[in-house]
């Protein structure tokens, strides 16, 4: 018999009480036992470019990486990373001093956080957000502050930041600003004039700024992405993250990046070594290839995300949703109060046998979680005809 602990201690930590097993994890479970179409977790059903995974192969054949790649990331992969800076926003980074690589834009983000935060510091999120930002401010104890995105029903143009209510949030205390944009879950991408009023408030304020900007490519119709790097006062108090995954169509590598001045990325570094130290060391050498591909792939990628956005929005409208088209990700956020259902959770879990269709609640992003309550997110970034199925499975809801 196993010995039995002496403390009636709890074995998880309060930082990390409040986190349990994700709804990712669940709703994927839940998909596979009902054999269900799973439009909740955000990664493709298809492979990247052939050329790229061939690179990835041929740097293994070659014995490129198979060992502890540089800590900071192979050579050319960080002069890839500033290469596409410099080419896609005029923004100049130096490859050895100002470029980071890490195991994805998960670890970019923990170690960002756990190098800048001291316990008690806020940290303004703009909620919903992406479930690792919650539980890497817990890590840092740091303290976050919501500011909540509002949807537009009027138009169901997407959501919105209030400016007002973020110039409120920030105090003597706060350190930092977390921002995402192209922004997971809403699809929301953040125009230039709220980009700027950021920036203005981030430098009145003296105040730190880590955005996340893995869907940097990913941005439809009109809207445009720009970096708050690019912004005056910006680019010496700023973080800026990327990734290959979400780009390139090969989440499993893990490949991420940091672009910030010398003294942040050493900051950074000083946490992510302790952290994995080096990771996807083959992997860095196909996503330095990919970096460097023609403007037509970028093109033909988010001409390829829109057109099944489009299927999948208006496949959702027709089965009753009221639905927020994404300017950008590959996310769509829909409202299920016209279906005649208000809770997100009940009715994600109810939804694999009503309609053998998974989806996430998006009140899982949310501190308030009565403010997600209502809305359901969706992902498109599977093969058409496997939107095309799961369209013809939601009609159900409609009849």
């Amino acid at each position: 018999m196993a010995a039995m602990t002496s403390s009636a201690r709890p074995l998880l930590n309060r930082r990390l009480a409040e986190f349990g097993t994700t709804i990712f994890a669940e709703m994927s479970a839940l998909a596979v036992s009902t054999g269900s179409i799973n439009l909740g977790q955000g990664f493709p059903d298809t492979d990247g470019p052939e050329e790229i995974r061939e690179a990835a192969v041929r740097a293994l054949r070659e014995g490129h990486g198979n060992q502890y790649p540089p800590g900071p990331g192979i050579p050319e992969l960080r002069t890839a990373v500033a290469a596409h800076q410099q080419r896609r926003y005029g923004l100049s980074y130096d490859p050895d001093t100002e470029v980071l690589v890490t195991a994805g834009a998960t670890e970019a983000i923990a170690a960002s956080l756990l190098a800048l935060l001291e316990p008690g510091d806020e940290v303004i999120a703009f909620e919903p957000y992406y479930d690792s930002y919650a539980a890497c401010i817990a890590m840092a104890g740091g303290r976050r502050v919501p500011v909540t995105l509002r949807p537009h029903h009027e138009d169901a143009a997407g959501f919105r930041l209030d400016l007002d209510e973020l110039r409120d949030a920030v105090t003597d205390r706060t350190r930092l600003l977390l921002i995402n944009t192209p922004h997971n879950p809403t699809g929301t991408v953040l125009t230039r004039e709220e980009l700027r009023a950021i920036a203005d408030l981030a430098v009145e304020r003296d105040l730190l700024v880590v955005t996340d900007e893995v869907y940097e490519h990913l941005v439809f119709d009109d809207a445009e992405h720009l970096p708050l790097a690019t912004f005056p006062g910006m680019r010496e108090r700023t973080v800026t993250i990327g990734s290959a995954g979400k780009t390139f169509s090969f989440t499993g590598w893990k490949v991420g990046w940091v672009t910030a001045p010398p003294g942040l990325v050493t900051a950074v570094r000083s946490a992510k070594q302790f952290l994995t130290y080096v990771a996807s060391g083959p992997f860095q050498y196909a996503v330095a290839e990919a970096l460097a591909l023609p403007d037509t792939y970028f093109e033909a990628f988010r001409a390829d995300m829109r057109a099944k956005r489009d299927l999948l929005a208006t496949g959702l409208a027709q089965a009753g949703f009221e639905v927020f088209r994404p300017a950008g990700t590959y996310f769509i956020t829909t409202d299920i109060r016209p279906l005649g259902e208000a809770d997100g959770f009940a009715f994600c879990r109810a939804l694999p046998e009503r309609a053998g269709v998974v989806a996430i609640p998006n009140a899982v992003f949310y501190d308030h979680r009565e403010a997600g309550a209502p809305f359901v997110r969706f992902a498109f970034c599977q093969r058409a005809e496997v939107l095309e199925e799961a369209v013809q499975r939601l009609k159900a809801l409609a009849g």
